[in-house]
């Protein structure tokens, strides 16, 4: 596609967020193939040197009602990127980043991916994850070469992760929401090193794939980044869709719309705010808690009562490493059945995996049933713990990531060959602030505060209690509204410019 052929300037597309987008074409002044088209242009712009996007289907830029997308829906004609990971669309291949799934085409489409065409969203490709989605670095070699995703803020370091070709995506502005999910922080860890919006929710709030449930998989949660609070919200009127029967968790249902909610002030708020080291050794980057502090003070501008507490009181932290930690591993005995069935013995399976990950499926087998029910016990003890928490606050406010943004293929590589248990501890302790959320199953939100001295963004994440995304997304839009320059701003290499 050439310049002149663009539905509109490169500087007013990154200007749209995915429900302006969408109004422009229910307005009838775009229609959603030029939209798609656009986006296809974005990824051929940034994608050589971001390598966010693994694929992108060709017949829906051709046409993108090809899985049809409900005109109806809110969201209409906005094109998005499915995560290689979790939710899948019939008829599309997912590979989850691993040489285990090379080649594998969904059967079925899962009932999140039926919720984002009920919104009218246009999944046109698929978007990088590193193997299994099990660090935040988004960096594989199942392709048969190192393939290394990138931010846009700065090319030498990471998006994050799992969901860090989404994230690259959407902040590099080829499309302004894409699919994510987070099982230890991957939706918000992501969105905090992009400077974006990433919303994880309540534990039994979204559908869960077909070939899972809460009970088997108690800590992942899939959703979406973007760029603006409104697309979370609108975005969650339709994720939120649970088909009879879709989970072992029921949840009641909010009454209401969340795109609405956002317009509704919250009201006076007890805010709790911890930097502390929350059971993992060494402390929170101090640039990162003072932008979180930067906000606490804000959050009391805008007639919020904030008090530092002592994180030891949270819960029971021993019991939380123990219990997530145990089912971060054990998790992994599922790679078996996978590489079985796709004809591989043990030996071509652990031949096949990145160094990382085959540590983690060796040390799995080391686990015995009583370990499991052990970890199960765990997270009786935290999720009670989180609940006297959230009895005594409104939001939990506290930084996304120990850290900040560390280079691309760095540290937290799978592509890495060390020791399990160092690599576990580095992980877990800049995961610190994630990681619970996931084991709890409270709702938590990353919201962008700002730079660091690098110039790189920095994230805060407030928690709620149980089933309040509501409350998460009212004060995200009020903080939104009070500092507009800390949101949806565009990185140093984008659609703009892209070299």
């Amino acid at each position: 596609m050439s310049a002149n052929a663009l539905a509109m300037s490169w500087e007013e597309w990154v200007r749209h967020d995915a429900t302006s987008l969408a109004a422009l074409v229910r307005g009838g002044q775009l229609a959603a193939r030029e939209v798609t088209a656009q986006a296809a242009a974005g990824v051929a712009r940034v994608n050589g040197t971001l390598n966010g996007v693994l694929e992108v289907f060709d017949d829906v830029v051709a046409d993108p009602s090809v899985d049809r997308p409900d005109r109806a829906g809110r969201l209409y004609g906005v094109p998005m990127f499915l995560k290689d990971l979790g939710s899948r669309l019939k008829g599309r291949r997912q590979e989850s980043g691993t040489r285990l799934m090379a080649g594998n085409v969904a059967k079925d489409t899962d009932p999140l991916v039926e919720n984002f065409l009920s919104a009218g969203l246009v999944p046109m490709g698929r978007s990088t994850c590193p193997e299994f989605g099990m660090t935040f670095d988004t960096a594989t070699s199942y392709l048969g070469h190192v393939h290394v995703t990138r931010n846009p803020w700065n090319t030498a370091r990471t998006p994050g992760g799992s969901s860090g070709g989404s994230a690259a995506m959407v902040a590099a502005g080829v499309t302004p929401i894409s699919m994510a999910s987070d099982g230890g922080g991957s939706t918000r860890i992501p969105a905090s090193f992009c400077g974006l919006v990433g919303l994880k929710a309540s534990r039994g709030r979204m559908a869960m794939p077909l070939a899972h449930s809460e009970f088997t998989w108690r800590i992942a949660v899939e959703g979406v980044v973007t760029r603006s609070v409104r697309d979370t919200a609108v975005a969650m009127d339709y994720l939120t869709r649970m088909p009879n029967g879709g989970t072992f968790y029921p949840m009641q249902r909010f009454e209401g719309s969340y795109a609405e909610a956002i317009g509704q002030a919250p009201g006076r708020l007890r805010v709790a705010l911890s930097t502390g080291t929350w059971g993992r050794p060494g402390q929170c980057d101090p640039e990162v808690a003072e932008r979180v502090r930067g906000l606490g003070r804000l959050l009391e501008t805008l007639r919020h009562d904030v008090a530092e507490i002592d994180d030891a009181r949270i819960c029971d932290w021993d019991a939380m490493w123990n219990g997530y930690i145990t089912q971060w591993i054990c998790g992994r005995v599922l790679y078996q059945p996978i590489a079985e069935t796709g004809g591989m013995d043990g030996a071509g399976m652990l031949a096949a995996l990145t160094p990382m990950v085959r540590r983690h499926f060796e040390a799995a087998q080391r686990y015995s049933t009583l370990d499991l029910y052990k970890a199960m016990a765990c997270n009786n003890v935290v999720t009670r713990g989180f609940g006297r928490t959230m009895d005594a606050w409104d939001l939990l406010l506290c930084p996304t990531l120990a850290i900040r943004v560390p280079e691309a293929n760095g540290p937290y590589s799978l592509l890495n060959d060390e020791p399990l248990d160092g690599w576990i501890e580095k992980l877990s302790s800049a995961c610190r602030y994630t990681m619970p959320g996931n084991e709890s199953g409270l709702p938590g939100i990353s919201i962008p505060v700002g730079f660091d001295s690098d110039g790189l963004p920095v994230g805060a994440m407030l928690y709620a209690n149980f089933g309040r995304e509501d409350l998460l997304l009212r004060v995200a839009a009020q903080i939104e509204a009070a500092k507009p320059e800390w949101f949806a701003r565009t990185p140093k290499l984008s659609v703009v410019t892209p070299d």
